[in-house]
């Protein structure tokens, strides 16, 4: 949604604008590009909200991730909607990243098994050090994207943070889980058959 709001901001009606801008007082303008990024993050907060709240309706609970999430789209979006500078909302990829890295590491030594094996060792069966070495790449790949995010954000236009954002993040995410799917099947007990 941030997505689409940021790359149709300039097609809204002007009657919308005016009446959003009734209500928050942004004073948002589609002929000022710089606003693109301001709506956005206004729809991302919003959505945010709106995915916690279904969530809970549907399922009696908050789940523990999307308030997290939503704590840090509400801080750095609502920095970059007050001071106007979407800087803010650019770190929030790395804020997010970076707590699931430290989480994935901080995994290693609370408990007696990895983050990763917490979440999926119900459905594979693996040796623990496979366990504790996808742990690590997954601490690494998040430690990657984090910093990836703020050469991004600082290195380039606001335009090509937005693109990255939609399509890069989430090509590496793809990318690196293919590699992780092939790894894990090279470690994967074989599965034996009887023939009747």
């Amino acid at each position: 949604l941030f997505f689409i709001a940021y790359k149709g901001f300039d097609q809204l009606p002007v009657n919308m604008i005016a009446s959003m801008n009734e209500v928050t007082g942004l004073g948002l303008d589609i002929s000022v590009s710089t606003h693109a990024i301001l709506f956005a993050t206004l729809v991302a907060m919003i959505a945010s909200l709106a995915q916690v709240m279904i969530h809970r309706m549907r399922s009696g609970k908050f789940e523990r991730m999307h308030l997290i999430t939503l704590l840090v789209i509400l801080l750095a979006g609502g920095a970059t909607l007050l001071l106007r500078d979407p800087i803010y909302f650019m770190w929030k990829p790395t804020i997010i990243n970076g707590a699931f890295a430290l989480a994935f590491l901080a995994s290693g030594f609370i408990g007696k098994k990895p983050l990763i094996q917490r979440m999926m060792g119900s459905a594979i069966d693996i040796p623990d050090t496979i366990w504790q070495r996808l742990n690590i790449a997954w601490a690494l790949f998040f430690a990657f994207s984090a910093a990836l995010n703020l050469v991004v954000a600082y290195g380039f236009s606001e335009e090509t943070w937005v693109n990255f954002k939609m399509f890069g993040l989430l090509g590496l995410t793809i990318v690196f889980i293919l590699l992780q799917a092939i790894y894990l099947t090279r470690h994967l007990p074989e599965q034996t058959t009887e023939e009747s």
